[in-house]
């Protein structure tokens, strides 16, 4: 996009509300648990059960974005943001000409990260339930798995991480490029929700059901973490 064209763009442009509460929220307990969880595992043993509390956090968080890509507000929904292939090959395109296309909520390289970051998130902390290092740490669940297994999860838990890592090494990159580059303010618009958009008229605020709703799935799916972790068997020394 040429310079002119995008000087008239943001001049006819104006702040809309687009992402809702309950994806922000989501997307900040993500960025503090995923943080969270390798401090205190940096810290070592005695800080091991908060890097599980940690991981609960992250698995909560996960699961609810996913209910809330369905059952979310206009911009939270999977349906409004993935693109299909063509659509991506040819965002990315016109990006590596320095044709900047801006879109009102995520665009479609965003979205596939967003996508990545989601599955790789859950695997990540869904495998440290079931891991066990076999000298002072076992996740609540590693009972319910042959040793074997075990290992392969613990393997999984440990070497995602650095693949997270550079995912959003990434992310991070593509935020500061469109923030001062294209002029977005996406940190900005991930804090109050509110971004520039062409058609601000368009747009509607969450209603307040539909942010109960929100506590009400992130409540009942805490609970059903809780369940499963308090009623599974201790692990055994040794294993199955």
């Amino acid at each position: 996009m040429q310079t002119r064209e995008r000087k008239s763009l943001i001049e006819n442009t104006a702040q809309a509300g687009v992402w809702d509460l309950p994806v922000r929220v989501c997307h900040w307990t993500l960025v503090v648990s995923f943080l969270g969880a390798f401090i205190t595992n940096r810290l070592g043993v005695s800080y091991f059960k908060y890097h599980v509390f940690f991981g609960y956090a992250v698995l909560v968080a996960v699961a609810f974005r996913i209910l809330w890509g369905v059952l979310g507000s206009r911009h939270a929904l999977f349906r409004s943001f993935v693109r299909g292939p063509a659509e991506t090959l040819r965002y990315s395109l016109e990006l590596l000409r320095g044709n900047h296309r801006p879109y009102a909520g995520h665009n479609p390289l965003g979205a596939l990260m967003v996508l990545a970051l989601l599955v790789s998130l859950g695997v990540q902390a869904a495998a440290g339930l079931f891991g066990d290092d076999e000298i002072f740490n076992a996740g609540p669940l590693s009972g319910h798995v042959s040793r074997n297994l075990s290992l392969l999860l613990t393997s999984i838990h440990r070497r995602l991480f650095y693949g997270i890592a550079v995912a959003v090494l990434f992310h991070v990159l593509a935020v500061l490029l469109h923030s001062f580059v294209f002029k977005e303010k996406l940190i900005r618009a991930m804090v109050t929700g509110r971004k520039a958009v062409t058609d601000p008229a368009g747009f509607h605020g969450i209603g307040v059901a539909r942010t109960w709703l929100a506590v009400v799935l992130c409540i009942a799916l805490s609970l059903i973490l809780a369940g499963i972790v308090i009623y599974a068997p201790v692990p055994e020394a040794g294993g199955i």
